[in-house]
């Protein structure tokens, strides 16, 4: 589910070990069409990893940063830390300068913004919405304000997410954090423009193979982790585009709910063969109770993944499991 809504809602107001295989992606016929000059980026030194992946801690949070900085999740004992590419997810973006401070701990610091829908309060909305309105489709009921989009127009990657891509280079992010890839479910059929739900699920596939491309040939070494959609792993090429996935409510659903329904069982089986494939699993739980973090804990370990127990909010950090 989308957390970047609560963030304007709410805010208003290393030593890594990681496992990630530079893995060259292949072009996908649906997406070579896709244009856009490569954008000049800072240069960075490629990441060098070696199976087994162990990431032992990450830190997710998308507001209430104090004084609107990043020094407590510098400071933080994190291998990974996740935080919007905006500060406050309007206007305001992180610079090079923060993110380098961040690094320098030994951390690497993941961008996340969404692929899949666009809210009202983001900086690309309002030209958007009188540009090239036809994008927009139906609002996500769970979230008002946000919109599912067409997301497999070639105009929705020139003014939204190759700008997004080439912003977490230019800042000196690590890599980018992809939510809503479940657009592909959500978005009304009658604006899909007669795809059905297969096609729409190759779409985004697509989608996140071509980013993936396009930020690895600027920066080698570039992390590819959509959140959520497991199962986008049967569509080929797409496992070989990314290097690890961040899974919400494997375990506990927001907040302190056991997830016991069957697609709760379904997405540990998805998330289990991409562990397997020697992709890296950040998965976050929203629990508060201490017997509850403690077991979601416990599946983690179980699990090899790399876990966080947390608020629904995600406007604070969460001790590591112990």
């Amino acid at each position: 589910m989308s957390r970047a809504r609560v963030a304007l809602l709410i805010a208003s107001a290393v030593t890594l070990v990681v496992a990630v295989v530079a893995l060259a992606v292949r072009p996908s016929p649906r997406a070579a069409g896709r244009g856009g000059a490569p954008t000049a980026v800072p240069s960075q030194s490629s990441l060098s990893f070696s199976l087994p992946l162990k990431v032992g801690s990450w830190a997710y949070q998308l507001q209430g940063y104090p004084d609107g900085r990043l020094d407590q999740l510098a400071a933080g004992p994190f291998q990974i830390v996740v935080v919007d590419l905006a500060r406050d997810a309007g206007s305001d973006w992180f610079s090079a300068a923060e993110i380098a401070r961040v690094r320098a701990t030994g951390k690497r610091v993941l961008a996340y913004f969404e692929i899949g829908s666009i809210e009202d309060f983001r900086p690309e909305y309002p030209l958007l919405r009188r540009q090239a309105g036809d994008l927009i489709a139906n609002e996500w009921a769970e979230w008002p304000g946000e919109y599912f989009v067409r997301y497999w127009d070639q105009r929705w990657w020139d003014r939204v997410v190759r700008p997004r891509v080439d912003r977490a280079l230019r800042a000196g992010f690590d890599g980018v954090y992809l939510d809503t890839p479940l657009a592909y479910e959500q978005l009304a059929l009658s604006a899909a423009q007669g795809r059905d739900r297969d096609e729409l699920a190759r779409a985004m596939a697509d989608l996140v193979e071509h980013i993936s491309r396009y930020a690895k040939n600027l920066r080698p070494g570039f992390l590819i982790v959509p959140q959520n959609s497991p199962e986008l792993r049967h569509q080929p090429g797409y496992t070989a585009a990314v290097d690890g996935i961040g899974m919400e409510e494997l375990f506990f659903e927001a907040t302190d709910e056991r997830c016991t329904e069957d697609y709760c069982a379904e997405n540990l089986a998805e998330t289990r063969a991409l562990r397997d494939d020697g992709k890296f699993v950040l998965s976050v739980d929203y629990a508060t109770r201490p017997a509850d973090v403690r077991a979601a804990c416990a599946h983690y370990r179980a699990e090899h993944f790399t876990g966080t127990v947390t608020v629904v909010d995600l406007d604070r950090t969460a001790p590591p499991c112990t």
